[in-house]
């Protein structure tokens, strides 16, 4: 391995030590932690191979936990899923703070108190998959129209049921609603 080919953090495969980390890089050596001791290592002349996967793409070479956590990001992004904290504020004022109280019929049971932003998150996230699962659908070559009709029929009653917790959002247009927008 050349030492061009390294960076501090990489995961790295001795013959002789094992899996360590680089943890500093001159010209000609390596600093790496292995579990024993850190040791300086010619990656040149000691056979040490990475024990990570890297992707390269036009060019452009990174550590795969790098590139994939790029790409992670930017998906969320384009789908607009949410952080809990942006989350909360599409909750109606007067939800805020509120608690949602499971109570059980047997007396003998103690009731389940659910923090309202908690719950609210959670219906936001099964708004938010369900999209998702639409959009996949849509854009799956393998299934026909009439399969597609079909799929979508089963997310339509989905959020059909889904409108019993539409008096939770502040602003109509982030309710659940069976009608196309």
């Amino acid at each position: 391995m050349k030492i061009e080919e390294m960076h501090i953090g990489m995961a790295v495969r001795h013959p002789q030590y094992g899996t360590g980390t680089v943890k500093a890089l001159t010209e000609q050596s390596a600093s790496i932690q292995f579990s024993d001791a850190i040791r300086e290592v010619s990656p040149g002349l000691s056979d040490l191979l990475p024990a990570e996967a890297a992707a390269s793409v036009k060019g452009l070479e990174l550590p795969l936990k790098q590139f994939v956590a790029d790409i992670v990001e930017s998906t969320v992004n384009r789908f607009g899923i949410s952080k809990p904290d942006e989350v909360v504020g599409q909750l109606a004022a007067r939800w805020r703070k509120g608690t949602l109280v499971l109570k059980p019929a047997d007396p003998t049971l103690q009731p389940k108190d659910i923090e309202l932003e908690v719950f609210f998150h959670k219906i936001v996230m099964m708004r938010n998959n369900l999209r998702v699962l639409e959009q996949k659908i849509n854009a799956m070559d393998e299934l026909s129209a009439a399969d597609k009709f079909d799929l979508q029929q089963y997310i339509t009653r989905c959020y059909g049921s889904m409108t019993t917790f539409n008096v939770l959002f502040r602003d109509k247009e982030d309710q659940f609603s069976t009608q196309k927008r």
